[in-house]
């Protein structure tokens, strides 16, 4: 089978614009409008850990790690108490290199110092027992990847040559185009040179999250862009490949990639919609259950806030697993069990929450949910109208009984 050498491209970044008009057109639109969507600063925090999550067990996957979810979350922590496998190994050396990208200056500059150090920190206590951490191949390492078969620059002064290229052209050639490719071309530009002997692909990835948290996200969140290429991983080793038998023309991989910046910035602003969803949901009900007044309805009302905030904590619960996080609330009532299905039905006639599947039998087939919804279907006057039908009831529909 041919094998394809490295050859410095012309062009640093070249495509097929007439192509691409469609798609870059929508991951502008995707990302100005997650960009433009309002959030409260708490959520940033708790959403940049979920990226991070997503990216790190993206790119290690990608490199054939394997690790439960377990071992995913230990190897996540600041300092873990035990790595027991090299998977868990570069999931928190790209965990730890993740944080210190997000805290660089955004006018540190993109150069070979900043690539060797990202570079340093993806192989440090990972693969440092075979790769030198932040060192490019000498003469005569030299490495072979991908389908076809690609020859990385020649190790020594080809390969040293072509990164400080690829530098220069990303602080110059690349300014005339779009931060969102600028970013997907230095990932593939590092990837083809593949200056190191392992960690390419990471650091390659690394870099660029680095640019396009630079493209006006940083505020907000990365978009993780490594769990889009695991989940895709044949069409991304694909894309990366044509466009190195291609004479390095970008068009398929900004394609691809543009695809991913898509459908990842879609997720991002559906995660904050719901955030947004909650919040108001939260509003209403706390609201709403503070104007009842009688005693018996307050503390009926107190229970069942509590039951709304797990739901809102946990998305969706069966039956069995809400009686589990619920029984300390319901514990010192005669009757728990009764008390908590009461305050449930109390709860769907209200419009609070809705459920799907049915049966006394088998609590684990009903599937309780918040509706999102709620705030706009009730008004203060039919909360209180039918709180009045509630919690009388003997039927509990929902049980089938």
């Amino acid at each position: 089978m041919k094998m394809i050498r490295y050859e410095k491209p012309k062009r640093w970044i070249e495509y097929d614009l007439s192509s691409l008009s469609n798609i870059i057109i929508r991951s502008r639109v995707s990302i100005e409008k997650l960009k433009d969507s309002p959030y409260q600063r708490e959520w940033v925090k708790d959403l940049q850990e979920i990226e991070l999550k997503r990216e790190i067990a993206g790119t290690s996957r990608i490199e054939g790690a394997d690790f439960t979810e377990r071992e995913l979350e230990e190897a996540l922590k600041e300092s873990p108490e035990e790595l027991l496998t090299r998977s868990q190994r570069q999931a928190h050396a790209a965990a730890q290199t993740y944080r210190w990208i997000s805290q660089l200056p955004v006018d540190k500059p993109i150069n070979r110092e900043l690539i060797l150090e990202m570079h340093r920190r993806m192989i440090t206590g990972a693969d440092d027992d075979h790769c030198e951490p932040g060192a490019l191949r000498k003469q005569d390492q030299n490495v072979i990847f991908g389908t076809p078969r690609h020859r990385g620059a020649e190790g020594g002064q080809e390969c040293s040559a072509a990164l400080d290229a690829l530098i220069k052209a990303i602080n110059s050639e690349f300014k005339d185009h779009e931060p969102i490719i600028q970013a997907i071309a230095a990932h593939y530009h590092l990837a083809s040179i593949h200056p190191f002997l392992d960690g390419n692909g990471r650091t390659a990835r690394g870099l660029e999250a680095l640019m396009l948290q630079r493209a006006g996200l940083r505020d907000i969140c990365f978009i993780p862009m490594s769990n889009f290429y695991y989940e895709e991983k044949q069409e991304y080793l694909k894309s990366l490949s044509s466009a190195g038998n291609l004479n390095h023309d970008l068009t398929p991989f900004i394609h691809f990639a543009l695809k991913g910046v898509e459908l990842q910035s879609k997720r991002i602003f559906k995660e904050i919609q719901t955030r947004i969803s909650k919040a108001l949901f939260r509003n209403l009900m706390y609201d709403l259950f503070g104007r009842l007044k009688s005693p018996r309805k307050r503390v009926i009302a107190e229970r069942q806030i509590e039951i709304l905030k797990i739901l809102l904590d946990k998305d969706s619960l069966n039956l069995i697993q809400l009686i589990g996080f619920a029984s300390s609330i319901y514990s010192k009532l005669k009757n728990p069990m009764k008390g908590l299905i009461r305050d449930l039905e109390g709860l769907l006639k209200l419009g609070a929450l809705s459920y799907q599947g049915e049966g006394e039998d088998d609590f684990e087939k009903i599937i309780l949910r918040i509706n999102l919804d709620w705030p706009k279907e009730i008004s203060e006057s039919e909360f209180l109208q039918r709180i009045k039908t509630f919690p009388k009831s003997k039927t509990h529909s929902f049980l089938g009984r």
